[in-house]
């Protein structure tokens, strides 16, 4: 697993997650006194996994309880955000100063900009961890949260999208699913096609072969529009690219699966990521038989949503190899007047983000430690599928490290679900799109 995350790809894809959002000075602050403070330290979170009570926040609300009992007078509270609404609702706290102490900045996107960082709304977390732990993280985790040699925050996550296959489904349908989980478009096609059938004779389908959801911030889809080559942006990021003839094409191919060939059911480029993902797992639907997910959702189906799944590469179209994207996922400290309350809340967040806390989220969750030691305790040696997603990282591809990056998004991400939604062509949309992008980056 070490040689595995220290991959060159999967740095750059950490970079364009999240190095872009986390970036500025700040001046050397005084450390403070964790001891010394006394009061409320408030914490963003959003679902993870469930316990046998379907609590998804069971794991944070134990270790503020235990948190709390060692330290008399340090009262921490935790408000749930779905992470759907992460991004917008840290957009509105920035915006109206009342921002929360800790929050998570992973994969769903963020609303923090370098913009904040120069305005001082993200504290450095250099005083808080020294050289010696700063060495048991990998490199590419803390190159996420790092910018002009100082650290934004602690990263305790890494992860990456991959393809999900019902084998029920695929067993029903009598389909074989790719050996090795390598394809071509054509062939995720001709299977998609196949895993489209009535199963109760009543004339209309009910199990399709593929579907997936559009919204910024998400990029499950993505994946299906590099497939021929491209990117949204030039490797200066001083122009829009992601009206080339090749995007253009994975995109519409993406959407026809719903608009012309009728394998994807009418959610496809919705923007329900439950509805979805419960089509895909929950026992009683199982109505879509291939999804693409993070790798949370491997752990979902493992646990919560026991489904019998293989993890395969994105399928492979003219640029003949696959490709995938990925992060960094982990906690940043949001500005914080006094000195003491600044230590202690970065006390809390190296508390929530040790190696043994990495371990465990490793086999509930569906991430990669993102810390040395957390990865040589062997988290997936009983999970071929883990196992198997973390052989994919050396596909990963970047997004763009702009620091505009979640207007440009929105905007790509607005278009495309007009797409999706037969409004428009591919080629209009992103004609529409490089207009609004245009004027972000120009």
């Amino acid at each position: 697993m070490k040689k595995m995350l220290k991959k060159s790809a999967l740095a750059a894809a950490s970079l364009g997650l999240a190095a872009s959002v986390l970036a500025g000075c700040n001046d050397k602050k005084e450390a403070g006194n964790a001891d010394e403070f006394k009061g409320k330290i408030t914490i963003w979170d959003g679902p993870r996994w469930p316990d046998e009570e379907e609590n998804k926040f069971h794991w944070l609300e134990a270790k503020i309880k235990e948190y709390e009992e060692a330290h008399e007078g340090v009262e921490i509270e935790l408000v749930q955000v779905p992470w759907a609404e992460m991004g917008d609702k840290l957009g509105v706290a920035i915006a109206g100063k009342a921002w929360p102490d800790i929050a998570p900045v992973d994969i769903s996107g963020s609303a923090v900009s370098i913009d904040h960082i120069e305005q001082g709304v993200i504290e450095s977390m250099d005083n808080y961890l020294d050289k010696k732990e700063k060495e048991d993280f990998y490199e590419n985790a803390l190159d996420a949260y790092t910018y002009d040699g100082k650290l934004y925050g602690i990263p305790n996550s890494i992860t990456l999208h991959s393809m999900l296959l019902n084998l029920d489904l695929f067993e029903e349908a009598g389909v074989e699913p790719p050996k090795d989980g390598n394809w071509t478009y054509d062939e995720f096609l001709q299977a998609a096609e196949k895993l489209t059938f009535d199963r109760d004779g009543d004339g209309k389908m009910d199990v399709y072969g593929f579907s997936t959801y559009i919204m910024p911030g998400y990029y499950e889809a993505w994946p299906f529009f590099y497939k021929n080559g491209g990117s949204p942006l030039n490797e200066d990021m001083t122009e829009f690219t992601f009206d080339s003839p090749e995007v253009v094409k994975a995109i519409q191919d993406l959407a026809d699966l719903k608009l012309k060939q009728k394998v994807a059911p009418e959610t496809l480029g919705g923007n329900d990521v439950g509805g979805t993902f419960q089509a895909w797992a929950n026992e009683e639907q199982r109505t879509v038989a291939m999804e693409p997910w993070a790798t949370w959702a491997i752990g979902a189906a493992q646990g919560a949503y026991p489904t019998n799944f293989a993890v395969a590469n994105y399928p492979t179209g003219d640029s003949k190899d696959p490709v995938t994207i990925g992060g960094v996922g982990g906690w940043v400290m949001m500005h914080q007047d006094d000195a003491n309350k600044r230590a202690a809340v970065a006390d809390f967040m190296k508390f929530i983000s040790t190696a043994d806390e990495q371990y465990h989220m490793a086999q509930h969750y569906g991430i990669f430690p993102a810390r040395v030691s957390a990865a040589e305790m062997d988290p997936f040696k009983d999970n071929p599928q883990m196992t198997r997603a973390m052989e994919m990282s050396d596909q990963v591809v970047m997004l763009p490290r702009h620091p505009e990056w979640r207007k440009i998004d929105e905007a790509i991400q607005n278009e495309l679900q007009l797409v999706f939604n037969g409004e428009k062509t591919a080629e209009q949309a992103m004609a529409d799109a490089k207009k609004a992008v245009d004027k972000i980056i120009k």
